[in-house]
């Protein structure tokens, strides 16, 4: 039976078409007939895109916080007391692989996050009930909740064991996520982007809005988010293609639009904490060796070198960069995986993972900058790392790059020469106070077992304007199978940073990866 003329134009009315006038109503029945034949169209990344786009063309509008004070007012330890309920999570009861938990809101998770899920195509909103949390022993009124969003999402899917699902990937705070891959506790995290970061001007801080996550289908592998960034002078689509295993891949796909100028725009930005380690001993007493989330940065450069640049925790704010063009990969890696090392047995440093950063595509012209900044203890994220492109994109005009990320700890990429297993510094035991500074660093890798038993290995070290090096030599470690390099360097000015590189080589054959290290000034 055809459509009423009441029911066409109320329906003219609910989608913005011109009034229907009876004389139109053959047309408007056959329009309606089609309407009603064609499929709906699935949501999709170019919906997120247009929705960033549409925001760019508009001043900023900065997010109206309306928590209750009780809410507010919560301690840490008060708001991790609000537990979601696991019953509750979303495809919880239909035997699907991958499960959602939701986060309430408080403590500095402040700003409001919608959450739809997307079903056959089209997305639905996942709206808060205060129901779904277990508030421990914080006194809430529920009735104070009403009309609150989400602070951020966590997903699950049995990476260790088939019978258990395990918190694989969460995003909260910001535009930070961060991943684990099989056997690994939370570390470093990752960024939708960094803005003018360790600039006098300050940082600005994007924020993922609204996400959307589809609904997967039984027995899937991988979990497809959709997330739009704000902030107040970048607005963005993103994708996340999530891949749990021994691995964890977080794929990602963005189209940024810039409503003004960026200073400093830092793509695939990593963030992690240095506190000491084996190259920079703990200054307070400290039972435990080293303290950190990552230990070096790891750049592969368009070209095919490997460099290393070993973290520290400086005195003062210390910002060093790689120029590059099309860099292969970049990652913060945790190389030491040895407890004996950490003797931590809360934290368990040493199964936190790497995260290498993959570029798809040519990036261009730009830089890797590793950003670190003082720290007296671990609670704080010091550490940096992320590309800026010589030329930033225009206001308006849309922007993309697309990159993988993997979380690793077992089978870490490591370059195919030998690498650099660690450094240590100081001089060991000597008769007579040595003003210069001594460092150790050991090379190990398969390449060395290859060199015939004659074979002559020498180092090649350099250093900046600002350091004498007082000697370098190289012998093998018969413990390890590798070479150690043993070097002093004599600052000139120590109020100033040094820079020194390091490799070694076989005749005209590089052995190893480049040794970068930067001496903060004391």
């Amino acid at each position: 039976m055809p459509p009423s003329f009441a029911s066409l134009r109320a329906l003219a009315r609910a989608r913005g078409w011109p009034v229907i006038r009876r004389r139109g109503l053959r047309l408007a029945s056959l329009l309606l007939a089609t309407l009603v034949a064609l499929p709906a169209l699935a949501f999709d990344f170019d919906d997120v895109a247009k929705r960033a786009a549409h925001l760019a063309e508009r001043p900023y509008k900065a997010p109206s916080v309306k928590l209750p004070k009780t809410l507010q007012s919560l301690t840490y330890d008060q708001y991790r007391d609000i537990r979601f309920k696991p019953a509750l999570a979303l495809w919880h009861n239909a035997g699907l692989p991958f499960e959602i938990q939701l986060f309430h809101p408080g403590l500095y998770y402040d700003h409001p996050v919608r959450i739809f899920e997307v079903v056959r195509g089209q997305p639905r909103e996942v709206r808060f009930d205060p129901d779904l949390f277990d508030y421990g022993k914080n006194d809430v009124d529920r009735k104070s909740l009403t009309g609150l969003t989400f602070a951020g999402f966590r997903v699950h899917f049995p990476v260790n064991s088939p019978k258990y699902k395990d918190e694989v990937l969460v995003f909260q705070g910001a535009s930070y996520f961060r991943a684990l891959g099989r056997d690994q506790r939370y570390g470093l995290s990752a960024r939708g982007l960094a803005i003018d970061t360790a600039l006098g001007s300050g940082e600005e801080f994007p924020r993922f809005t609204e996400f959307w996550i589809e609904r997967p289908e039984p027995g899937a592998k991988e979990l497809t988010i959709y997330a739009l960034l704000d902030s107040k002078r970048v607005a963005g689509a993103y994708r996340f293609v999530l891949t749990p295993g021994s691995e964890t891949v977080t794929a990602v796909k963005a189209r940024l639009f810039l409503r003004e100028n960026v200073t400093k725009l830092g793509l695939a930005p990593l963030t992690s904490m240095y506190f000491h380690g084996e190259n920079q001993t703990a200054v307070a007493r400290d039972y435990r060796p080293e303290v950190h989330d990552s230990d070096m940065l790891l750049i592969q450069s368009g070209t095919g070198e490997w460099i290393t640049r070993p973290l520290v925790n400086p005195r003062r704010l210390l910002v060093t960069s790689f120029a590059l063009t099309n860099p292969v990969g970049f990652g913060l890696m945790q190389r030491d995986r040895s407890f004996a090392n950490y003797q931590d047995l809360e934290a368990r440093y040493e199964l936190r993972p790497s995260a290498w950063v993959e570029p798809r595509g040519a990036w261009g012209a730009g830089r890797i900058e590793l950003v670190q900044i003082p720290t007296p203890d671990e609670t704080n994220d010091n550490i940096v790392a992320f590309w800026v492109p010589d030329t930033p994109p225009a206001p308006k005009t849309p922007f993309d790059f697309s990159y993988r990320i993997r979380w690793q700890k077992d089978n870490e990429v490591k370059p195919p020469l030998a690498y650099v297993a660690q450094t240590r510094r100081g001089h060991g035991y000597t008769r007579v106070p040595d003003p210069s500074i001594g460092f150790v660093i050991d090379f190990e890798g398969a390449v060395f077992k290859r060199l015939p038993p004659d074979a002559t290995v020498e180092p090649v070290v350099s250093a900046d304007g600002n350091a004498e090096i007082v000697e370098s030599h190289v012998f093998r470690n018969d413990v390890t199978g590798g070479y150690r390099l043993r070097l002093r360097v004599k600052p000139i000015d120590d109020k100033k940073p040094v820079e020194l590189r390091a490799f070694l080589r076989s005749g005209v054959n590089t052995l190893t990866t480049t040794w970068s290290y930067i001496l903060p000034p004391e």
